[in-house]
């Protein structure tokens, strides 16, 4: 295995579950000292055993935290600094997709909670490690977005919305701080077969959500749901060396369903 992230130190929000779970899995095989965070502290735990099984000398810090909130923000920044000294690489990844309806019906609370966490909660981990990150004169960000950042996809107004401001932060954030070696980009997954994905199916088509993700992929061109080690091999190489001239950009990674007319 190639060790692109050795003595590298990143953290990954949303680690508890998906794509933060594949990441480091994929990181610590790599190399990689670890912070995982997540609201869902059994989630992280199992997280954590799941990488030791596979990589028994990673090094896995574990922090339980709810990235809507400024202070648990800068606690798992300030935890992860004093565990290891340095941040290499940012996975802001934690995201949730709210409950689906139109604008009109579309919940308030329900906005402000989506926003909250995968908006705010993306620009606070940006505001503190990139504080630490200036100061080092290096780093690598990388944002988790949507196919929903870059198109309409119907029902999801709070998550279309927050995941369309991920794409402004990163090209705003990305122009800023090039100057500072630092890069920071996005990556904008398509339907990939995780636990928010099947969640999302069960509220289309409940018992038959089998069948209604068939019917969802069948309009790929690739005719299937991607696998999220196929999106932690993408998020591995962006937060690696080998991809410090890309930033400010925004990667789709869904088949090619986004640019299908």
């Amino acid at each position: 295995m190639n060790k692109r992230f050795e003595d590298k130190v990143v953290i990954i929000t949303g680690a508890g579950s998906g794509l933060g779970r594949a990441t480091a899995l994929q990181l610590a095989q790599e190399g990689a000292r670890l912070a995982l965070v997540d609201l869902n502290r059994a989630s992280l735990d199992e997280s954590k055993a799941v990488i030791l099984q596979k990589s028994p000398e990673a090094e896995v810090l574990v922090v339980t935290a709810d990235v809507s909130d400024v202070q648990a923000v800068q606690q798992y920044v300030k935890e992860t600094v004093a565990a290891y000294g340095k941040i290499d690489g940012f996975f802001n990844n934690a995201g949730i997709e709210g409950k689906q309806n139109p604008t009109a019906e579309y919940g308030i609370d329900e906005f402000q909670k989506v926003v909250g966490i995968n908006l705010n909660g993306v620009f606070y981990g940006m505001k503190y490690v990139l504080e630490v990150m200036k100061k080092q004169g290096f780093g690598a960000i990388v944002n988790t977005a949507s196919v929903g950042g870059i198109r309409g996809v119907g029902n999801q107004t709070g998550y279309a919305a927050s995941k369309h401001g991920v794409v402004g932060l990163t090209r705003n954030s990305g122009v800023e701080y090039g100057q500072y070696g630092i890069s920071i980009k996005a990556i904008a997954p398509g339907a990939i077969m995780t636990p928010m994905v099947e969640a999302s199916l069960k509220q289309i088509g409940g018992d038959q959500w089998e069948a209604a993700g068939q019917q969802f992929v069948s309009v790929n061109p690739m005719k299937r749901f991607g696998k999220p080690e196929e999106v932690a091999h993408l998020v591995a190489f962006l937060l690696s060396d080998e991809a410090a001239f890309i930033n400010a950009v925004v990667i789709p990674i869904d088949g090619g369903q986004s640019y299908k007319y």
